[in-house]
């Protein structure tokens, strides 16, 4: 399996992905091995729909599965139940104000769970792009505590959402609507949401095929958001 996959250079970040048509449908998605974490190479992935994901023993896996999980910010979807917790406000939110412990949290192995995705590569990765304005966070907090949250990139008028935790019940979920409720704002027109959970399918994302989705990628990453955008609110 490993001999179809292109090798990627990892002292040439610049060098171009292979076509996404290339990508493998056993493991779905798989299409390339190696090269770095570099800025310019995490930045040229998301914007043709590729993104890095493997555990710490691995090389760098990237990968653009078909179908893609996507949110159009405005076909968001709140339960009644989730309204009602929105609306005691019980969570205070907050927008970058603490990008680094977001990421650490979300790296912690979930129940029933061994090890992370999110290795050392990727945390220090990710911070970079945060210093550069390109990675961003939404923390909630309760009682002083953070206690949820997401990040992601943000590129032109989509944002590439990579993880989220929560440690009290519906924090992510609070999370995830106070980030898409500011996207419509912005004036962002797509969520990359990577592949497809219930978690989130309830929240109203929706599959769509790989060549839409890079479509829309090619229209939106070259179209600016707001200026106010990642101002926190």
């Amino acid at each position: 399996m490993t001999m179809q996959l292109t090798v990627l250079d990892p002292d040439n970040p610049e060098q171009a992905f292979p076509s996404i048509k290339q990508a493998l449908s056993v493991p779905d998605g798989l299409l390339a091995v190696g090269g770095c974490l570099s800025e310019t190479r995490l930045l040229n992935a998301y914007r043709q729909g590729i993104f890095p994901w493997n555990s710490p023993d691995e090389p760098i896996l990237w990968w653009s599965p078909d179908p893609r999980l996507v949110l159009f910010p405005e076909k968001l979807l709140v339960s009644h139940s989730l309204a009602k917790i929105l609306r005691k406000q019980k969570f205070s939110v907050t927008i970058d104000r603490a990008f680094a412990e977001a990421i650490k949290s979300c790296a912690e192995p979930r129940k029933n769970e061994q090890g992370t995705w999110i290795t050392e590569g990727i945390f220090q990765a990710f911070c970079g792009l945060h210093q550069s304005g390109h990675a961003h966070s939404v923390e909630v907090w309760l009682d002083g505590e953070l206690v949820g949250g997401l990040y992601g990139i943000a590129i032109g008028k989509v944002f590439f959402g990579e993880s989220m935790f929560h440690t009290v019940t519906d924090a992510s979920k609070v999370a995830f609507v106070h980030l898409v409720e500011n996207l419509k704002v912005w004036g962002y027109k797509l969520v990359d949401c990577q592949v497809s959970t219930q978690h989130l399918m309830n929240l109203g994302a929706e599959e769509i095929a790989r060549i839409d989705f890079t479509a829309l990628l090619e229209e939106f990453c070259n179209q600016p958001p707001s200026v106010m955008a990642w101002h926190d609110q």
